[in-house]
């Protein structure tokens, strides 16, 4: 094939040599607009997994690539004047400048043609030209801008300003990341070192303090002395230097996120940063330029047509381009929210710094650090009040006069199994497996208020008297023979309720006998489902007074916590989103209006509970409707309007409010809120959604994004799922129910026995 690269950096330059190691009869030619040794980037970051893919795909640039790699294992976290340093992060880098200059000394070697200094024409000109056109022409690539109809690119750009900078003083010992206050706000660098005299420095910061500092209007000799004199104290005299002297004013610039829907376009391909794009955070885009190069390669050869390589190389590739967005993606907003975690101890601020991408799980961290993560879990532990070194999820937590043996939640978990209200032996053996199976708390489902409260006719309630009796059984079960709390949440069903039990149609009406409904408009939940009655004063008040009877059941019962339902567009929550608030009085509109009713039954309810146990309040952070829902900025004004009334701790749910939601799903997918919540509105804050394993506990824990998790499916399947992880994790200070000590005793040596095996091969 005659093949075109429009763009000599590191996709084109390794696509071209694979090109010809694949078939040196290819004739190739690299059309670069910029001198052979022009570039504005200072070092690339690679991988030993990348390395290892391009020694496979040619040795002899691979080597050539490794005599100039600078090797690090530490990153060093430089924060309110300490320093955390943790190691085994196995880092390389290389000079972005001497990078291309290996990588055209190959390629000539193999007859590929380099073009520099020439003005790339229209991409559409070299397709009648060439076989094959590669757009590998960058970030602001033009054939990308040329045939965006075909390519579609969504590009989003982030909030930071970020200047690409390098330095003469040496961090050859870590990745650096430094963390300045200033009089404008908090500035910060990534430094890394990628020869023997030469370190890349990337200056950060959100835009407000970029604004403030007047970067815009100065000049770039100007911007750098300012950045000099921020970081003077890490620069041990060395000055900070542009490569980007060819551009007038200001070379601060905001990050664009590219993703493109298409890839391809009859016989022009996109490849690297014209294709994707991941934030130099996580230091990857020419690791994904150049694996992608070697796989476009390797399809053209292998596959029936051009047409089918395209295919190919999108649909396999575009899911690790993905995966690797999706870490960027929670790397980059992490930096752009870092003023969220600024109160943090320098420990969980750096625990929280290393885990941001979600790519680093705890156990992971362990194996990378022990030393530096058995300090962490043993400052986790003291501040929760112990000694010791154990998981964090392992640490007591304390609300109020109840104290949780650990941080693991059982969340609600509707079982359709009550009759005419009443929980029957099978909330008696399923409350109890579960309380058995060592978590600190266990919950309830959803215990109604009143009989037209309800969900479903087989949903528990607290208005009878026999539902006391029962419910006293099963409190008196879990105290008696677990140390696990146990929890009552109560709620009203609103507009979701008279509907069919969960294993029938879900949310669907019942086929007869349906009850009456309230909420605070006359909005069904579905075309489906019966209009409610919107709720008058009297409505309200007898609603309070049911919620106020159902906590003091639930006290007389033994229960030590109580949470108020106010999410998944039950009653309270059907105020809370005007989705379905379209009230004109002083309980709709605003915010604040809306909040007013749930506020004052939380209120009635706080005052008839005992003041030594406490109470929680579950919301929907997020309607998933966009701006029409609430949004997750709502959320942290939610929970600061419950923090002001008194509520001890907020269950961070989503979604569930509405028909037209549309979640994005994925593990731990609402622990985000939870998160803003906890630092932002300073709430203590439970984390759910599919959280399943025990490193998803331990880092959410850890880093600070909650202080309870509460895992609902995990338990469905396995009530043992604490005890069966405290084993797996050789923590022997989980307390058994004593009949089954011997199958503890058990599990312990087998995941002794299998950590021996992982360790000798």
């Amino acid at each position: 094939m005659r093949i075109a690269c429009l763009g000599g950096g590191p996709a084109g330059l390794y696509f071209a040599i694979t090109m010809k190691l694949r078939d040196p009869n290819h004739e190739v030619v690299v059309i670069e607009r910029n001198k052979p040794d022009d570039t504005f980037g200072w070092g690339v970051v690679l991988s030993d997994e990348t390395l290892d893919n391009l020694q496979e795909n040619d040795p002899v640039s691979a080597e050539a690539i490794r005599k100039h790699f600078a090797y690090w294992d530490d990153i060093a976290v430089h924060y309110r004047g300490t320093t955390e340093v943790s190691t085994g992060h196995g880092f390389c880098g290389i000079g972005r400048k001497q990078l291309l200059l290996l990588l055209q000394e190959r390629a000539r070697s193999l007859g590929v043609e380099l073009r520099f200094e020439t003005e790339m024409e229209s991409a559409a000109a070299y397709a009648r030209d060439y076989d094959l056109v590669v757009a590998s022409d960058g970030l602001n690539s033009k054939t990308r801008n040329e045939f965006s109809e075909s390519f579609r690119p969504e590009i989003d750009v982030r909030q930071c300003k970020f200047v690409w900078l390098g330095t003469h003083q040496k961090f050859d010992d870590a990745f650096t990341f430094i963390f300045e206050e200033t009089e404008h706000g908090w500035i910060w660098a990534h430094a890394y070192q990628f020869d023997d005299d030469t370190a890349t420095f990337i200056v950060e910061c959100r835009e407000e303090t970029w604004e403030k500092f007047g970067f815009g209007d100065m000049s770039q000799e100007e911007s750098i002395a300012v950045c000099e004199k921020i970081f003077a104290k890490y620069l041990g005299g060395h000055s900070l230097m542009s490569n980007a002297r060819h551009i007038r004013g200001s070379a601060w610039l905001n990050f664009p996120r590219v993703l493109c829907e298409r890839w391809s376009h009859e016989n022009v391909v996109l490849l690297g940063d014209a294709a994707a794009t991941a934030h130099f955070s996580i230091g990857s885009g020419s690791k994904l330029a150049m694996e992608s190069a070697i796989a476009l390669a390797d399809y053209l050869h292998s596959e029936p047509s051009m047409q089918a390589a395209f295919d190919r190389y999108e649909e396999e590739r575009r899911v690790e381009v993905l995966r690797l967005q999706s870490a960027a993606r929670n790397s980059t907003e992490w930096f752009e929210n870092v003023e969220r975690y600024l109160h943090l101890d320098p420990v969980q601020f750096n625990y929280s710094l290393l885990t941001r991408s979600q790519r680093i799980s705890h156990e992971n961290l362990r194996m990378r650090d022990p030393d530096w993560m058995k300090r962490a879990e043993g400052w986790f532990q003291a501040r929760a009040g112990v000694n010791g070194h154990r998981a964090p999820m392992f640490a007591p937590y304390r609300l109020r006069d109840m104290t949780l043996a650990n941080r693991v939640v059982v969340s609600p978990m509707a079982q359709y199994k009550a009759v005419d209200g009443c929980p029957t032996d099978w909330h008696l053996v399923h409350y109890g497996e579960r309380a058995k199976g060592g978590a600190g708390l266990v919950y309830t489902e959803m215990t109604c208020v009143s009989p037209e409260g309800r969900i479903t006719p087989g949903c528990p309630g607290t208005y009878a008297p026999e539902h006391e009796a029962a419910w006293s059984r099963i409190v008196d079960f879990v105290h008696s023979q677990t140390p696990a709390k146990i929890c009552m949440q109560i709620g009203h069903s609103g507009a979701k309720g008279s509907t069919q039990l969960g294993w029938e149609e879900m949310d669907a009406p019942l086929k007869d006998g349906n009850w009456p409904l309230l909420a605070p408009s006359d909005i069904a939940w579905s075309p489906n489902n019966q209009a409610p009655k919107p709720m008058d004063r009297a409505d309200m008040e007898r609603v309070i007074e049911q919620f106020v009877a159902s906590a003091q059941m639930a006290d007389r019962c033994g229960f030590d916590m109580l949470e108020i339902h106010a999410a998944h567009g039950y009653l309270l929550s059907s105020f809370i989103t005007p989705l379905t608030n379209r009230r004109d009085d002083d309980y709709g509109g605003s915010l604040e209006n809306r909040m007013r009713f749930p506020l004052e039954v939380y209120r009635a309810v706080r005052a008839a509970w005992p003041d030594g146990k406490p109470i929680s309040v579950r919301i929907s952070a997020c309607d998933w409707v966009g701006d029409e829902g609430v949004t997750p900025d709502d959320a942290v004004a939610i929970a600061a309007m419950l923090k002001d009334a008194g509520v001890d701790i907020c269950d961070v749910s989503a979604g569930q409010t509405s028909i037209r939601a549309e979640p994005v799903y994925g593990r731990m997918f609402q622990t985000p809120f939870s998160d803003r919540i906890r630092n932002e509105a300073d709430m203590a804050t439970m984390a759910v959604g599919n959280i399943y394993e025990p490193d998803h506990a331990n880092s959410i824990l850890m880093a600070g994004r909650a202080d309870l998790v509460c895992l609902a499916r995990p338990h469905l399947a396995n009530p043992y799922w604490t005890l069966h992880t405290a084993a797996g994790l050789g923590d022997t200070q989980t307390e058994w129910p004593l009949p089954y000590l011997a199958g503890r005793d058990q599990l312990v040596r087998l995941a002794e026995r299998a950590e021996a095996q992982t360790i000798k091969v």
